[in-house]
C-alpha cells in the first residue's frame, strides 16, 4: 500500500510502504471429514442429527458420537459381547444392558434380549438421552486389523515385533539369522 501525506503538486511527497507477508497458504487444507463418505441414507440422516446435538448441547458425548459415524469402515471395529460384559463387570454387577449401535448381529441381539437387556438404535438414543447422560461409549479394537500386524519397525530389527510379509512359515522363510543361534545370532 502507498499513502502519500500530500497531493502530487507538492515537491516534498511523502511516501509510505506497507509491506505485507507473503504467506504460503498450500498446506491450509484441514483434513478430516465433515460428513460420511457412504451414501447410506440412514447412515447420512444419524450424522445429520448427532451434528445438530453436537452444535447444540456443546456435549462431548454428541461430538465423539458424530465424529464416529463420519468414519469409515476400517475405524468401525466390531465389538463382541464378551469384551462389553467384561468392561461392564466393573462398572456394575447387572447382566442386563440397553445397547445402542449402528448394527447388531442376529445372534449378538437374541443374547442381550434373552438376559433381559434391550438393543436400541442410535437415534432411539438421542431421545432418551440427548446429553449422554448414564451411557458408557465403548469402540472396537481399531488395530486387531491384520494389515495392522504388517506395520511398524521393519521386521528382523532389534525388538521389532512386526510381521513380516512372507509367502510360507516353513523352515526356509525367515528363519536364519537373527532367528537362529545356529545360524549367526539369535535376536
Amino acid at each position: 500500500m502507498v499513502r502519500f501525506s500530500q497531493p502530487f503538486s507538492s515537491s516534498e511527497a511523502v511516501v509510505y510502504f506497507f509491506q505485507g507477508i507473503d504467506i504460503n497458504h498450500k498446506h491450509d487444507r484441514k483434513v478430516r471429514r465433515t460428513s460420511p463418505k457412504s451414501e447410506d441414507p440412514y447412515l447420512r440422516i444419524l450424522a445429520k442429527l448427532y451434528k445438530f446435538l453436537a452444535r447444540r448441547t456443546g456435549e462431548k458425548f454428541n461430538n465423539i458420537i458424530m465424529r464416529r459415524l463420519f468414519m469409515s469402515r476400517r475405524f468401525r471395529a466390531p465389538l463382541s459381547i464378551a469384551r462389553i460384559s467384561r468392561i461392564l463387570k466393573k462398572k456394575s454387577n447387572s447382566n442386563k444392558i440397553v445397547l445402542a449401535a449402528l448394527k447388531v448381529t442376529r445372534s449378538a441381539r437374541a443374547r442381550i434380549l434373552k438376559a433381559g437387556g434391550e438393543v436400541i438404535t442410535l437415534d432411539q438414543l438421542a431421545l432418551r438421552a440427548p446429553r449422554g447422560e448414564n451411557t458408557l461409549l465403548l469402540q472396537g479394537p481399531r488395530k486387531a486389523r491384520e494389515a495392522q500386524k504388517h506395520f511398524g519397525p521393519a521386521p528382523g530389527v532389534p525388538h521389532s515385533h512386526t510381521k513380516p510379509y512372507v509367502r510360507s512359515k516353513g523352515r526356509k522363510f525367515e528363519r536364519a539369522r537373527g532367528r537362529r543361534a545356529s545360524r549367526g545370532y539369535k535376536a
